[in-house]
């Protein structure tokens, strides 16, 4: 072999090497990358980009984290495999998103194997069953439904507030709405203003951190059901990090 395509073999075989310790290094890629993983969970990593959404939330290797409201478990299982088997995923829904379309599918994915680290709590907010010091806890694209679902807001600000250990963070995404709408349009468009969230999240005491664009999406007239058939997972929407004081 001559040394020009020495050199060449060597240099891919250390760009191997690297993008190996890379995913090694980064336990959120090496989650998503899990051969184990459902066709219809990877269908959706383009439009819900988890790999993004979970770095700006700054998940970790051991953390303990809630993911509130979690439906199907889709983010569930991300993060049970990206905190590995020193941390702990605490899976919560309440009895509406359960009975209309959560419970086969949850139930199936968490019969499945290299999920041990999850807890699941089929609770309501009242006795939602989280331990206290938490390093996390995400609402994913939920709360825009608690005002047709009556729920308490400051009260589930306050509680997720409590389950926190100092300097831990509460992430949430949500469907954008147009300005001034706060969260009337939660139940016929499934949107809610993101001042609104900001105002009533810092209420409970969290402090604003940082907001993501990585689900931003311009052309959103922010005027439509997000379970348009024709414009489904193409909504705008909003990532913002809250921390509570250390």
């Amino acid at each position: 072999m001559s040394k020009p395509l020495l050199v060449g073999a060597a240099l891919a075989l250390l760009l191997s090497a690297a993008v190996i310790e890379r995913q090694i290094d980064d336990p959120i890629a090496a989650a998503i990358a899990s051969p184990d993983r459902l066709a219809s969970d990877l269908a959706r990593d383009a439009n819900r980009q988890p790999q993004r959404v979970l770095d700006f939330f700054d998940i970790k290797r051991g953390m303990h984290v809630a993911d509130l409201m979690a439906g199907d478990g889709y983010y569930t299982e991300i993060l049970s495999r990206a905190v590995g088997e020193n941390g702990k995923v605490y899976c919560q829904n309440t009895a509406i998103p359960l009975d209309r379309f959560a419970e086969k599918p949850l139930t199936a994915r968490l019969e499945r194997d290299g999920l041990e680290n999850v807890v699941r709590l089929d609770r309501e907010f009242d006795d939602v069953g989280l331990p206290t010091g938490l390093d996390a806890a995400i609402l994913i694209r939920f709360y825009h439904d608690f005002e047709w679902q009556e729920v308490d807001r400051a009260a589930f600000n306050a509680m997720v507030f409590a389950h926190l250990k100092p300097g831990a963070v509460f992430g949430v995404v949500d469907h954008v709405a147009e300005d001034g709408a706060g969260i009337s349009q939660g139940k016929s468009l499934h949107r809610v203003e993101p001042a609104l969230v900001r105002r009533e999240i810092e209420a409970a005491g969290f402090v604003f951190e940082a907001e993501s664009h990585a689900l931003s999406n311009p052309d959103d007239e922010h005027d439509w059901n997000i379970f348009s058939e024709r414009r489904r997972d193409q909504t705008d929407r909003f990532l913002y990090l809250f921390r509570k004081p250390e």
